[in-house]
């Protein structure tokens, strides 16, 4: 047993793939939430869309958190417990810990499975970081274990994942991460930038093809998983930019009318009509340090990739 690896199992109630799809698909504009793309298969496609060129984000964000870590640490000092809501695999937090130097190490994921082999892994890379591990829904809470000690407090969010939540949500969730890290605790968060609606729509029309597999693949698992009588082939991929909502968009759209049957349900399809399955909000410097100054944050800098693709921020509780 690795002495410097404690598990919190909070048991987070996940919303089910069943009552998922029977509300989503009960609504005029039918919608299913993206965290059901993550299945194993989903979730192999999108480590394989994060390499291909269209799809900045990754590659952008991994090289200015390597190149700034130094310049972040001096920013706000080594010694902080540091937390991570959503860590997954923990490969961003990576390219700072040496320079952070964080006292604890807080990861939290709603997969308990995924929490624990990653935090095992980074514990042997690490064997000086005290790291305890939540099991947690993260959008409704943040528990910080108790055996952590009580120094001033970073919390990491990178990946724009921020972008998943509407900007009212993103403005609950900010709130949520003040109460957190309290006085004296500071956020690093990497966002995606407002671009030419080129570079947007390439970034999830991949010529692989593999954006398109991951969309359709949530008509797969709800085949396999719930014994639907859904046909994949009669959808097509969607994603676009919404310059008016500032977003990009995703969606399935079926070519032909159709009736869904689940478990005594019937939902009709019209030729044409869309599942919306993701939106990935964009923000320009301005617009989220507004947001985060709404939200009891204060700029201590900010950081654009030489192309502009990309911005990371270090804010601190105001």
């Amino acid at each position: 047993m690795m002495e410097n690896v404690t598990f919190h199992d909070h048991k987070p109630q996940a919303l089910s793939l069943y009552d998922a799809v029977v509300t989503g698909l009960s609504k005029s504009d039918k919608s299913i939430p993206p965290k059901f793309f993550y299945d194993q298969r989903g979730s192999e496609l999108f480590d394989r869309i994060c390499e291909q060129p269209e799809y900045y984000l990754p590659t952008v964000e991994r090289r200015m958190l390597s190149s700034l870590a130094e310049e972040i640490a001096a920013l706000t000092g080594t010694g902080r417990v540091l937390i991570e809501p959503g860590a997954g695999s923990a490969v961003k937090v990576r390219l700072l810990l040496d320079a952070l130097r964080p006292s604890a190490f807080v990861p939290m994921d709603i997969s308990f499975d995924y929490l624990k082999s990653s935090a095992r892994a980074l514990a042997v890379e690490y064997p000086w970081l005290p790291i305890h591990a939540a099991c947690v829904d993260f959008t409704h809470s943040l528990p910080i274990p108790h055996e952590v000690s009580n120094g001033p407090r970073l919390l990491f969010f990178p990946g724009s994942s921020l972008g998943n939540f509407s900007p009212s949500e993103a403005g609950g969730f900010l709130r949520l991460v003040h109460d957190t890290v309290g006085s004296g605790g500071m956020m690093l968060i990497g966002v995606d930038t407002k671009k030419s609606e080129r570079v947007l729509n390439a970034a999830y029309n991949d010529a692989a093809g593999l954006t398109a597999d991951f969309n359709l693949n949530l008509l797969q698992r709800m085949q396999q998983e719930l014994g639907t009588d859904i046909d994949p082939e009669v959808f097509e991929h969607l994603a676009f930019y919404n310059d008016q909502e500032g977003r990009i968009e995703m969606h399935l759209v079926s070519t032909e009318e159709q009736t869904l049957r689940i478990n005594g349900h019937r939902f009709e399809f019209k030729k044409g009509e869309t599942l919306h399955t993701e939106n990935s909000y964009k923000y320009s410097p301005t617009e989220f340090i507004n947001l985060a100054t709404e939200n009891g944050f204060t700029q201590v800098r900010h950081w654009v990739d030489e192309d502009g693709l990309f911005a990371v921020y270090l804010v601190a509780v105001a």
